[in-house]
Order: C-alpha cells, then structure tokens, then sequence
C-alpha cells in the first residue's frame, strides 16, 4: 500500500503529518511511503532525514497524489486537488466536515473515502489518536507564553533586597485538555491561577493542579457523552459573565479556551470586561479563528484594547511546530496501525470498528457518517 504525504501548502503552516520516525514504522509495517520534497523543512525535518528511515522523496506533487493510495496531511485540501486523486484512495487530515461541505461532497464525488481527525471519537482506547487533544495541549501552553512575554511584569512572586514582586494573577476559562495545560503552565512559572469550567466535575481536577476552581451556580450544565462541555443558554452565560466579571478585572492574565466543536464559539468576556481590566493586562482568546470568546478580538492578530493586549493569534500548536509534528504524526501512524493488516500490509477499513464509524465521512461514492449527512441534507 502506498502511502503519501504532500506539503501543507496553507500560509504559515509549518506541522507535518509524518515524521522520520513514523516513516520507519510505517515502512516496517511494509507500506510504501513517499513525501513530496520539503515536506518537512518547517519543523526541522530534511529531505534526508526521510530517506534514511525508508521513505521516497518525490518532487513532482501532483504525481504523489495521484497515485497515494493513502494520504496523510495535516489540513484540508484543496476541492481541485481531490480530484486528482485516484477513487478508492484514503484521505486523513482535519477536515473540518461541519462546515466545509463543498470538500465532503467533492470527496464522495472523487470516491475517496475521507477521514477526519475531529471526529475521532473520544474513549480510552482511542486516546491516542486523538489529535484534537494532543494539539489542544500545545496550545495550552502556548497560550500561556504568549501571555508571559507581553505582560510588563513576571508571573511568579519574587522576593529581593529591593522589595517582594507579587505572583501575577492568571484566571482561565475552560478546564478542557488546552485549559489544564495552561493551568499547569501557569502554575509551574509562578502566578496565582483561578479557573473556571461549567462542568462543575472538572473542579477537582483544577485543584490538584493548585489552582482555585471558581464556583458559579449555572443550574443543569454538564458534559456530552464525549466529555465536552455542553452548550449554555443565553440566561446561563450572563450568569456566569455577571459572576466572572471582578475576578476579569483583578486579573493579569485572562485566557479563553471554550471552543463549540461545529458551532460559533460563545462570546463570554464581553469588550466592557477587557475594558475595565488593568493597562498593560493580557487577553488571550483561544477562539478567535471561529468567533471569539472576547468581544473585540481579532483572528490572527494582537490588538489594543483601552492599553490591554488581546491576543488574537490561530494556529497556536505551529508555534511549537516540532512538537506539534511529532505528536500529530503518531496520532495518525496510530489510527493507521489500529487496523493495518501485517499479511497484506494493508489498511483495513473495518466499519465494525469502534473508532472507524464515527471519524469516516465519506466512502465509495457517498457521505456515510449519518450526522455529516444529515446537515448535508439540510442544504439542499
């Protein structure tokens, strides 16, 4: 079986789906594997590199996809691309299939069976393909830097013959995989960290990392079956806006993580709140390249807002792309070693799977994940 792995030809993007040392595994396996020329170069990876652990470097792009039977990469591509792949292929990347309908429907149309990274489902036994989650970390820390290197003083307290510096106070909103690891961060460099999450059964898990859990009586809240944090009403979120709004304003450091798998994200730091915090405060929204949690952020960028800077920036696993890689890269090597067969050395679709139903979107000419499908169908 052969598998491929092009460039991400997105602006900026400098992850890769595979790794040298995934490579390897995957040529012990016994796949085939080429990658196009540079594939790695963003994180540090060389052409060469690829070739020592068994890979074939391929210039020509367009022959790399047209004859993958596999393609592993990190983001969509592009409607015209999957036609030049060969029907029967398999495509696995973020594929963001809630929105992006016109690629879901170019892939059926293709005949290319189509898998998403997001839609792996969250068990214990599919942790470890779980890329939403292992970017998410990264991005918790990410954050959190972001944040210690333009807030005009340091997180930790400080004592000295010149006078005792206090911890920096850092509140987080979201205790999801990206909110404990900027708990964690926060904590290790030495600030006051105070949390908040509207699944009241994530308290512990805020506090044993020594933070203080900030308890505001929302009614019936909860979490999916998948573990997310369910969506809140109009009446739940001024609650907690109301109740959040002087620790915001006593605060350093403010970071959003809440993110709607699908849907526009809640706006929960109203511009009055950003307003009314300290100058020189930092604001850091996680959700500003789908909507924003802050009023008045802006995707991809740093702005001003009454002398506090609200960190607006996307991508943030690709500020510590070589990590990000090797993570993401072991995700997918994962998901296709869960089903490869050693024999044939091939990926076997097998859609009695536990994992498989859920993350494939499309499949022999067709959309087949029934929830993809159906809000298809509301399109027409």
């Amino acid at each position: 079986m052969q598998l491929a792995v092009p460039k991400e030809l997105y602006p900026g993007e400098n992850r890769v789906a595979m790794t040298p040392d995934t490579a390897k595994k995957l040529v012990r396996l016994g796949a085939t594997v080429q990658v196009e020329s540079g594939v790695g170069l963003g994180s540090g990876f060389q052409d060469s590199d690829y070739t020592d652990a068994g890979a074939e470097v391929v210039s020509d792009r367009a022959a790399l996809i047209g004859s993958a039977d596999m393609l592993l990469r990190i983001r969509k591509p592009e409607v015209d691309e999957i036609a030049q792949m060969k029907r029967g292929c398999i495509h696995i990347s973020y594929l963001d299939p809630f929105n992006e309908h016109e690629v879901v429907r170019a892939f059926a149309d293709a005949g290319v069976t189509a898998i998403s990274m997001e839609m792996i489902p969250r068990s214990t036994r599919s942790q470890k393909m779980d890329a939403l989650s292992s970017q998410a970390n990264l991005a918790g820390y990410v954050m959190v830097m972001q944040a210690a290197t333009r807030l005009p003083r340091i997180f930790p307290m400080m004592m000295t013959p010149a006078g005792t510096l206090k911890p920096a106070k850092v509140f987080i909103i979201g205790a999801g995989v990206a909110g404990l690891q900027a708990i964690a961060t926060a904590k290790r460099l030495g600030a006051k960290v105070t949390a908040f999450d509207t699944r009241p059964v994530v308290a512990e898990q805020v506090q044993s990392l020594g933070a203080t859990f900030l308890d505001i009586d929302l009614g019936d809240t909860g979490q999916t079956a998948d573990g997310y944090a369910k969506e809140l009403t109009p009446e739940q979120i001024q609650k907690q806006q109301d109740a959040q709004a002087a620790v915001i304003a006593d605060s350093d450091v403010v970071i959003t993580t809440a993110q709607v798998f699908g849907r526009k994200p809640p706006v929960i730091v109203p511009r009055s709140m950003v307003e009314g915090m300290q100058p020189g405060a930092v604001v850091v929204d996680m959700a500003a390249e789908t909507g924003g949690n802050v009023e008045g952020s802006v995707p991809n960028e740093v702005v001003d807002i009454n002398g506090v800077s609200v960190v607006g920036l996307g991508n943030l696993p690709n500020y510590v792309c070589r990590d990000a890689s090797v993570m993401y890269a072991n995700n997918l090597f994962n998901l296709v070693e869960d089903t490869w067969d050693k024999e044939t050395s091939e990926f076997v679709l097998d859609m009695e799977n536990d994992i498989l139903p859920g993350c494939v979107i499309t499949h022999d000419g067709a959309v087949v994940n029934e929830t993809i499908k159906n809000i298809l169908a509301g399109d027409a």
